[in-house]
């Protein structure tokens, strides 16, 4: 006769209970489902809609840009003592604190005001010719611009012009004007003169 041996037994203090088996059975299906449920879950995110397509550009002509306008070109300043018509100024030869000529408002104390812009004649010769040249041409403006000053003062006559250096180089424009003195240091104008 044979017997069947049957495997050992644990003891059965080592053996988990029935209690305990289910427990960990019901914490391992509800994390299960836990993870079923995160894993199968519709999601929210809602994606944009596509972009429309561009709309269609029809092409439109480019007109032509117009070249800017060539400005006119300024005339550089001669190199010597030269004001336009109107200008107040000061010169060294009658202010004895200044170096060159300069201009100043009518408004104040000045040596003179420059009443004509003239051109010299092409063909002189000299300084004494220019200079000669130049107070002649000078002198209908000097005795018009005289003649309006009804207040009684003096005025005297000075030109400014090219030396022969720059006539020679091309320079021909020169100031006629009125000063309020004929020597340095002498009286000032202190307002425009009279036009």
């Amino acid at each position: 006769m044979t017997t069947e041996q049957q495997p050992p037994q644990p003891p059965a203090g080592s053996r988990p209970s029935r209690g305990l088996v289910l427990t960990v059975a019901a914490v391992l299906a509800a994390l299960l489902a836990v993870v079923a449920t995160v894993l199968l879950w519709p999601q929210d995110d809602k994606k944009p809609a596509a972009a429309p397509p561009p709309p269609v550009v029809t092409p439109t002509p480019t007109p032509t840009p117009t070249p800017p306008p060539t400005p006119t070109p300024t005339k550089p300043q001669p190199p010597y003592a030269f004001f336009p018509v109107g200008t107040c100024f000061d010169h060294p030869q009658l202010s004895p604190v200044i170096t060159r000529a300069e201009e100043r408002p009518c408004a104040g104390d000045h040596d003179g005001e420059a009443i004509a812009d003239l051109k010299l004649p092409d063909g002189l010769t000299g300084e004494i010719p220019i200079a000669l040249a130049m107070r002649e041409g000078c002198k209908a403006a000097e005795a018009t611009a005289k003649a309006r000053q009804t207040d009684g003062h003096s005025y005297y006559e000075r030109q400014f012009g090219p030396a022969q250096a720059n006539y020679q180089q091309g320079w021909r424009d020169y100031t006629c004007t009125l000063t309020a003195s004929d020597k340095r240091g002498g009286p000032k104008l202190t307002g425009p003169l009279r036009p």
